[in-house]
């Protein structure tokens, strides 16, 4: 049995991060099971794509009646962001093309925090793998768990797990709109999927509402990102 207590620091940060991710595969086996998915589809979707915003991004285009292609696109949407955490993982990583090829897979935002939260390359990339086995396995593990327990409720919706990932969306989202670039986006991206969500098929406000980064970007290069908590503030 492990002994978080006998860890070194940054291996049991690793593990907290991974274990409590074990309750979000739980819920997203849950989803998937509510949804119709078979557990080997629920499991494919964990094993292949292991990136929980675009599982529950692609799951709810497809219960809510959207297309095949307005799901993929809104999963590669939500999963880009995790393209920009490459240049901070590539320089910890060594070995061949295959084991670079495992660890692009691992490469998501918690391994990404935890390693580079470290001092030091070699322990940042103890952290890295250590922080994406144990993810991997939790994650994979709470959705057999919950494609299981979901089966067990003829109508698992009573559980309210349905709410819980938009509103850690919400929660990480936060701290961006104290940004003025950030807020704009939201604004933005908010008055979108307003006129399209009763005009558009399902998946298409989240794709269209992802052109409101572009005003943000504008206001980023112009400087405007100063924060902007006192900034909104003020008289």
């Amino acid at each position: 049995m492990l002994n978080t207590r006998r860890m070194p620091p940054h291996r049991r940060d690793g593990f907290v991060v991974a274990a409590a991710c074990f309750l979000i595969g739980v819920t997203f086996g849950v989803f998937a099971d509510s949804t119709g998915l078979s557990l080997g589809q629920a499991l494919a979707l964990s094993l292949l794509t292991f990136t929980g915003a675009s599982q529950f991004a692609a799951v709810s285009v497809v219960a809510a009646g959207g297309t095949t292609v307005a799901a993929v696109g809104g999963a590669l949407l939500i999963g880009a962001r995790n393209a920009l955490y490459g240049p901070v993982v590539a320089p910890l990583l060594r070995g061949g093309r295959v084991r670079r090829a495992l660890a692009a897979h691992f490469v998501i935002d918690e391994t990404t925090a935890v390693a580079s939260a470290q001092v030091g390359t070699d322990r940042s990339r103890d952290a890295f793998w250590f922080t994406g086995l144990w993810l991997f396995a939790f994650w994979n593990v709470g959705t057999v768990l919950g494609v299981v327990v979901g089966g067990a409720f003829e109508d698992p919706g009573v559980l309210g797990l349905d709410a819980a990932f938009p509103a850690a969306f919400v929660a990480m989202l936060a701290p961006h709109l104290r940004t003025r670039p950030g807020l704009v986006a939201a604004i933005g991206g908010g008055a979108i999927a307003l006129v399209a969500v009763p005009t558009t098929a399902a998946g298409v406000p989240m794709l269209l509402a992802a052109l409101a980064v572009l005003p943000g970007l504008w206001i980023h290069r112009r400087g405007g990102s100063a924060p902007g908590p006192d900034e909104w503030a003020a008289p």
